[in-house]
């Protein structure tokens, strides 16, 4: 199971996991970069909170009643709001126990930024959306408690998490979050133009081959369409440009060490996607996954989280592969959201909390939660369940996510996932370079000292 590299705490740890504590090697100062505008990330900003140091250590929950009823702050993910009540009464019906499903958000940035403000008042949920690129926040800020000793005094057999899923939510030897809605990057391609054109049924191998098909779809999308269609955005773009980047044998980040993010090897990641873009190989919309649906481009990238509402809303028949390669390698970034347990919380709810992720996450639970969205089954013994082997027969496009996972998953580049607005920074530079024509390394350079920034200002006070 991974832990985060580049934030290993400074408190006593065993000598295999003494931290390395070094900045950002960039070789130059950063003076004067404080006043740097990063309210384009719109997150919340570390440190603010107010709430005691979060611990689930050394308590006899056995001693504690669990509260008769708690409130999960949701985002729905992949439209899941009539999945997820339907979970809640479930759990109702089992424990006694009542769920408030609140919306607290259209997205993962938009509830993040709402229990930040929560945090100063009295309206906190019990339980919260984690996404990959909030947990760490939450943890840092104090919001959420370890959850290993809680789930195991409720019973729930946190060894069947899918090693890798529960893994990245792990730092200083707890973990602070339980996998919920987790999902890769995955290649949609259009099968009718597919095979109009003559290609085989399958997704390209590469994304050179990408671009030599690209002129026999051409005859199969509309005249403004492309062999692909891609979307930018803040907790978007710079997910899926990892594959490019990393395909290329570069990286945004070793460790904590942002040297490579201007090397040859990312520079030419962020320059095979431009060129694609201004070959007319891939077009940039402000929603790819719609056009794909509606047939004005015939593949794009999309969450696996989408795969539900894509088969649902697509004419034609929907393909599924794996993230094309690049010329020194290949990797699909994990993502999505896991949950978490607010630390505001009193004890008599955090237990009930535990109860209720608990039996949201086990195994049919999540299984019934994949079938419903696309988002990868968390459980080990959800993954070959009765009712996913049942959902891969009827529509195998659900078990292309599972065994990318298993084959070609990756952990995202530390600075994206645990620096505060790093993602909208990097997102940034893509569409500098995708939609003013900038050139990559400049593009790059440019923020650079924004990431440092970031990292000293938001984080580094705070291990």
């Amino acid at each position: 199971m991974r832990t985060p590299r580049m934030f290993r705490s400074t408190r006593t740890v065993t000598a295999a996991r003494r931290p390395k504590r070094t900045g950002l090697l960039l070789g130059g100062a950063v003076a004067g970069l404080a006043a740097l505008a990063l309210s384009a990330c719109a997150g919340p900003a570390v440190g603010a909170a107010s709430t005691p140091k979060a611990s689930a250590s050394s308590i006899d929950w056995s001693a504690v009643t669990p509260a008769t009823s708690i409130t999960f702050w949701s985002n729905h993910p992949g439209k899941s709001q009539d999945t997820e009540q339907a979970v809640i009464d479930a759990f109702t019906a089992k424990t006694g126990i009542a769920v408030n499903l609140v919306t607290a958000g259209a997205s993962y940035d938009e509830v993040a930024q709402r229990f930040q403000a929560a945090s100063q008042t009295k309206d906190v949920p019990d339980v919260v959306i984690a996404s990959d690129v909030w947990w760490f926040r939450y943890h840092l800020n104090n919001q959420i408690i370890p959850v290993d000793d809680i789930l195991k005094a409720v019973g729930s057999d946190t060894s069947d998490y899918v090693p890798a899923l529960y893994g990245d939510y792990e730092y200083d030897g707890q973990h602070w979050a339980v996998p919920f809605a987790r999902s890769t990057p995955l290649f949609y391609y259009n099968k009718d133009m597919w095979a109009a054109a003559g290609l085989p049924d399958k997704g390209p191998s590469s994304w050179a081959q990408l671009a030599d098909w690209s002129s026999k779809l051409k005859g199969q999308v509309p005249s403004n369409g492309a062999a692909m269609g891609l979307s930018t955005g803040p907790s978007w773009g710079a997910w899926w440009l990892e594959n490019f980047v990393w395909g290329q044998g570069g990286q945004y980040s070793d460790k904590f060490d942002l040297a490579p993010l201007t090397n040859d090897a990312t520079v030419a990641g962020v320059q095979q996607l431009k060129d694609l873009v201004s070959s007319g190989t891939i077009a940039i919309s402000k929603d790819s996954v719609a056009d794909f649906t509606a047939g004005a481009v015939a593949s794009t990238i999309g969450s696996t989280g989408s795969l539900a509402g894509v088969l649902k809303s697509a004419k034609f028949s929907v393909g599924t592969a794996y993230l094309p390669d690049g010329p020194k390698g290949s990797g699909t970034p994990t993502g999505g959201t896991g949950v978490a347990i607010a630390a505001a919380s009193d004890k008599p709810h955090q237990l009930a909390a535990a109860m209720f992720v608990d039996f949201l996450t086990n195994t049919a639970n999540t299984a019934t939660f994949s079938q419903a969205t696309g988002y990868m089954p968390v459980r080990t013994s959800a993954v070959e369940s009765d009712t996913m082997k049942a959902v891969y027969a009827k529509t195998p496009q659900f078990r292309t996510a599972v065994d990318q996972l298993a084959d070609k998953a990756r952990s995202q580049d530390d600075v994206r996932v645990f620096v505060p607005g790093a993602d909208a920074i990097l997102n940034s530079a893509l569409e500098q370079v995708l939609l003013q024509n900038a050139d990559p390394k400049a593009a790059l350079q440019q923020i650079t000292p924004q990431l440092q920034t970031a990292y000293n200002e938001n984080v580094e006070p705070y291990l």
